[in-house]
């Protein structure tokens, strides 16, 4: 008896203890998420690390080295976080979720082989070719003047992305064919550093693009949300594509029969296809895409939250978000399912 009563104590206070998180990142859209996993009651620490200011009126902020899965592992059960949330690409494409699994420790963001759909531009199209997605024809190149010569012989318009990671704007969409041939130099040249190192040059589509966001527990597919952000510098849709200034959740061109439309010919084949070849993807899929005429193509993959997008699709979850990212985190389709 005496054995027992200590013993159930302690099963009792594991029980009501609050959840402690691991934010990684450092930037908007991880305040946004920090923001929104603070609303849940069942948050009872949150950390982020590196975190910012702002951040730092709500959450601890760690230094720590978010490209490196071991430090980032050990970070994590020394501060016995329950559910590590990656924010940006890069740690995902390093490999930091496939260490923080291997270490038993909740995560809520893909392996690196299942990140490549962000990763390689290349990597993505020939996804889409293998399950018949809807997307730009498209042809990659690793040397610069086979990619010079098929700008010439494509002329205008056409669409030029770094292969790899470029923060969000390895895209560009040149006016004239010298700048399109120009634009190939510096990619190669080195002006998004490896990410250049090859390019895919692509089919330019016209039309309204708009984000859709999708959480995956690695076999159910559950859409939260759409929005639009302003990607070019100037008014009046002009100038150089940025990483995104400002956006809005819903997006209106995105009707509920579109967004039906887009989960069974672009998303649903695409998670199949990964599952097929073995790395199925667990985390958000944040597909851009393209719409005219009431039907949608897929621009590009991101393996994460967008930001400025996060801004705005947290402001609409709220606390619910971290029930929803710990579910899929923890392959708990019924948590996805009974969702809202």
């Amino acid at each position: 008896m005496c054995k027992t009563q200590p013993d159930t104590r302690r099963r009792s206070r594991k029980r009501e203890r609050g959840k402690s998180n691991l934010i990684l990142g450092g930037g908007g859209r991880e305040h946004a998420l920090a923001w929104a996993v603070k609303q849940n009651p069942k948050c009872d620490r949150l950390i982020v690390a590196p975190g910012n200011a702002g951040i730092a009126e709500l959450a601890d902020c760690a230094t720590l080295d978010i490209l490196d899965g071991d430090a980032v592992s050990a970070f994590a059960a020394e501060n016995a976080v329950d559910l590590v949330i990656i924010g940006p690409e890069a740690p995902l494409a390093a490999g930091v979720a496939d260490a923080l699994r291997t270490a038993g420790i909740a995560v809520f963001g893909p392996s690196a082989a299942a990140a490549r759909l962000e990763a390689s531009k290349a990597f993505t199209k020939e996804i889409c070719d293998a399950c018949g997605a809807p997307t730009a024809d498209w042809a990659w190149f690793d040397d610069a003047d086979e990619a010079r010569r098929h700008v010439s012989d494509k002329g205008l318009p056409l669409v030029i992305k770094a292969d790899g990671l470029a923060a969000g704007k390895g895209v560009v969409i040149p006016e004239t064919l010298e700048e399109a041939l120009d634009v190939v130099k510096m990619m190669f040249g080195g002006i998004y550093d490896a990410a250049g190192s090859s390019v895919v040059i692509e089919e330019f589509m016209d039309g309204e693009e708009a984000s859709f966001f999708v959480l995956v527990d690695g076999e159910t597919c559950l859409p939260i949300g759409t929005a639009q952000d302003h990607k070019r510098a100037f008014d009046g849709d002009l100038g150089p594509n940025t990483g995104g200034m400002g956006a809005y959740s819903p997006a209106p061109v995105l009707t509920p029969a579109l967004q039906d439309q887009v989960m069974e010919t672009i998303i649903r084949p695409t998670m199949a296809e990964m599952a097929r070849r073995g790395t199925p993807y667990q985390g958000v899929l944040y597909a851009g895409l393209m719409i005219k005429d009431g039907r949608a193509r897929l621009v590009e993959y991101n393996a994460r939250f967008g930001d400025p997008e996060a801004q705005v699709l947290m402001m609409r979850l709220g606390g619910q978000a971290l029930d929803l990212l710990q579910a899929c985190a923890e392959g708990r389709p019924r948590g996805l399912r009974t969702w809202p």
